[in-house]
């Protein structure tokens, strides 16, 4: 089972937008070196929206090899359409992926039913451990309990990234299914409430600047320590909240070319942090005790 703290890792990308594959192979190894427990390269905080499907099977490739066994690797292969999340998915398993995490499909707001034959679909012919991932405010899109229960009996899928912030839901998820599927928080702002609620980690944006301190406070909920996780989620708290002024991932592309970990690069429609919000998200790292 992969449980704690699992970053959703950016792309590094130099000023022209074209892939930096060194620092990428950096990021991976220091997340290594600071307790990082997973990491999914090219989810939403990897830019998999503005990346053509080649740079999406490099990435993924790129990151396995990094890797090297050390740590599971969970691809993001997502996509609207049912077919391309397949493809995705079969690219990723080539490249040898632990498992694959999939959103569900954007802008064509699929029924429930849609949603699960979908996921059916890509977990009968993909044979890797998938997870489903569930972002309304992203998506338009709201896959409900009762759907991830249906979901839950096929064998492939293994877990679902759960990102409304809605412990309730959780708690709905994780009665229906029992133990069929692993849930992770996809918020950090309450991704120890849900730990501290039968969630199994995070699939963290904060563990990208803050890895060591994501790792910590994730063992220490699922530890059980609700006062020490809470304590140390405190200082947290300013990353969780300041990492999301502007859309995901500018604000934590920012932080990480002033941490000196990455360049400036980001891929239009997305451009790099407003100058207003500057001084949140410097506060936010100094509160953490991060220097840059």
């Amino acid at each position: 089972m992969i449980s704690g703290s699992i970053v959703a890792l950016v792309t590094p990308m130099q000023e022209d937008g074209s892939l930096d594959w060194d620092s990428l192979d950096a990021l991976v190894d220091w997340h290594i070196a600071m307790g990082t427990n997973g990491i999914v390269p090219v989810g939403t905080t990897g830019e998999s929206a503005t990346v053509d499907v080649k740079e999406h099977a490099q990435i993924i490739k790129r990151v396995v090899n990094q890797v090297n066994g050390r740590l599971p690797v969970i691809a993001g292969t997502g996509a609207n359409a049912t077919l391309e999340a397949i493809e995705l998915t079969q690219m990723a398993r080539d490249a040898g992926a632990d498992a694959c995490l999939l959103v569900t499909p954007y802008y064509n707001k699929p029924t429930q039913e849609g949603l699960y034959q979908h996921y059916k679909l890509v977990a009968e012919t993909v044979d890797i451990p998938q997870i489903l991932y569930n972002v309304p405010g992203r998506t338009a899109c709201d896959m409900l309990a009762e759907t991830v229960a249906r979901l839950s009996a096929l064998k492939n899928v293994i877990g679902i990234k759960e990102a409304t912030g809605d412990v309730n839901r959780t708690l709905d998820i994780l009665e229906l299914c029992e133990s069929d599927v692993v849930v992770y928080s996809g918020d950090d702002a309450t991704a120890v409430d849900l730990i501290l609620n039968g969630a199994r980690g995070t699939i963290s944006v904060t563990a990208n600047v803050a890895p060591d301190q994501m790792a910590e406070v994730c063992q220490v909920a699922l530890a059980g320590d609700a006062d020490r996780a809470n304590d140390l989620n405190s200082k947290l708290m300013g990353l969780h909240k300041g990492l999301f002024v502007e859309s995901n991932p500018i604000p934590v592309k920012w932080a990480l070319h002033q941490m000196g970990k990455i360049g400036k690069g980001i891929r239009l429609p997305l451009t790099e942090l407003s100058g207003q919000y500057h001084d949140i998200v410097r506060d936010a790292l100094a509160q953490a005790g991060i220097g840059n």
